[in-house]
């Protein structure tokens, strides 16, 4: 299931696919024309800069620039797991999916399927919300294919996610950190990590 999931992914296609939260939209991040395809299903233009799934540490710093010191203890205190880390982007990712900020924001979910579907594409995935812009995140395949059905060619079906709350974004930049959302993650738990 998860190699006939990553032949769409090489096609360029955006499917959607549960996550350890949310269900969220994977296509190839590299592709322009996927990531196209996202803003194109989610139903307006995306300001913020598109989060990326990974299925490890090393795939992640490969994907930023210069990963700061608080990048590497909070991947290994909280990965995988609903914590998303905003850093600088590496020199390779296309504008558009920083949305021309030239920052990334990475999460590797505590996700069998996830972790699975990016071995088989053989690299990482876009992650944001399956769901259309303004509407609730799913938390079901039912879900996504109310909202979003006819504009995608394949869902992933792995049930109800068990989810009420999005991951919690932290912004780094260099040693300084933010919180740009809480979510599942309580920022207690963040700033002891960090201690």
């Amino acid at each position: 299931m998860l190699r006939y999931a990553a032949h769409f992914l090489t096609r360029g296609s955006v499917i959607a696919i549960p996550t350890d939260t949310f269900y969220g939209l994977a296509a190839d991040p590299f592709n322009l024309a996927a990531v196209d395809e996202i803003y194109h299903v989610k139903g307006r233009p995306e300001t913020r800069a598109l989060p990326i799934l990974v299925n490890s540490i090393d795939q992640a710093i490969l994907l930023s620039r210069e990963a700061p010191r608080n990048f590497l203890r909070l991947a290994q205190a909280f990965w995988p797991g609903a914590l998303t880390l905003v850093v600088n982007a590496a020199h390779g990712i296309p504008l558009k999916v920083t949305a021309g900020t030239g920052r990334i924001a990475l999460r590797w979910p505590k996700s069998e399927v996830v972790g699975g579907l990016i071995d088989e594409f053989d690299g990482p995935v876009t992650g944001t919300s399956a769901n259309v812009s303004g509407f609730p995140s799913c938390a079901s395949a039912a879900q996504v294919m109310k909202q979003l059905g006819s504009r995608l060619p394949l869902v992933l079906d792995a049930g109800q996610t068990g989810a009420t709350l999005a991951s919690t974004i932290v912004e780094l930049n260099g040693d300084t950190w933010r919180i740009g959302r809480e979510g599942a993650i309580p920022v207690a738990e963040i700033e002891k990590a960090l201690k």
